[in-house]
């Protein structure tokens, strides 16, 4: 059985704490250049979608209103108009 000699637990520390001030680093670089293209990813999305809504709304007010046949009123019955008597 092999024992841990002090110089590779001082070689793993190093290496553990030089990859995190790596990783640190890059994340501060990268991050905001990523957050800001997954943001506009999503603004456009939103607003292509918010375009298909619109016209799928447009559309389907467009076709209600638009009719071969003109409205026919419905005729209920005939006016009277009564008098009273004394």
């Amino acid at each position: 059985m092999q024992e841990a000699d002090f110089r590779g637990v001082i070689k793993t520390l190093f290496w553990l704490v030089a990859i995190y001030y790596i990783i640190k680093f890059l994340a501060r670089l990268f991050l905001p250049v990523i957050a800001k293209k997954v943001v506009e990813k999503a603004t456009q999305q939103f607003q292509e979608q918010a375009q298909q809504q619109s016209q799928q709304y447009q559309d389907n007010y467009n076709t209600s209103t638009k009719s071969d046949k003109p409205r026919e009123t419905k005729k209920v019955g005939e006016y009277i108009d009564y008098e009273e008597v004394d």
